[in-house]
């Protein structure tokens, strides 16, 4: 192991309290997890560690990015872990990153984090070269919105 830093991440500082973007981040996924002008069907999101987190992500030219991993963290209100190494039942498959969405109170608004850590630096520059910044930090903005709406 090189104890090189391959994750990438994002923040945002949401003027809505952990439990609103909690219940909207779970609850709504479908209106904020990919920046439009790209669509996301979610196909199965068991809300447990070893649940499944399936999706199919659509783009504006017809792209489609399927996505079939588990979770493995959900801890409500703080935290949701996810990669694609696996597959429901524990079945390892080609590995790309493990994400993690976590929420933390920070004087009643809630500090958002998205991270994605990657098991090679090919990989990661490959995420990053997709345009890891840009588009997470639009989907933590589409977060935010439908978040500070409901306040």
């Amino acid at each position: 192991m090189t104890g090189e830093n391959l994750e990438l991440s994002v923040t945002r500082l949401i003027d809505a309290p952990v439990e609103t973007v909690w219940k909207i981040a779970t609850e709504r996924m479908e209106e904020w997890w990919c920046p439009r002008p790209w669509t996301v069907k979610i196909v199965e999101q068991d809300w447990r560690a070893g649940g499944r987190s399936a999706m199919v992500m659509h783009g504006p030219n017809g792209e489609e990015m399927p996505f079939d991993g588990v979770l493995l963290e959900v801890t409500p209100g703080k935290r949701f872990v996810f990669t694609d190494a696996l597959k429901i039942g524990w079945h390892p498959q080609g590995p790309f990153m493990v994400g993690t969405m976590e929420f933390a109170d920070e004087g009643g608004k809630t500090r958002f984090t998205g991270s994605a850590r990657h098991w090679t630096r090919e990989a990661y520059d490959q995420h990053k070269a997709m345009g890891f910044e840009q588009g997470w930090a639009a989907v933590a903005e589409q977060l935010a919105a439908l978040a500070e709406a409901e306040r």
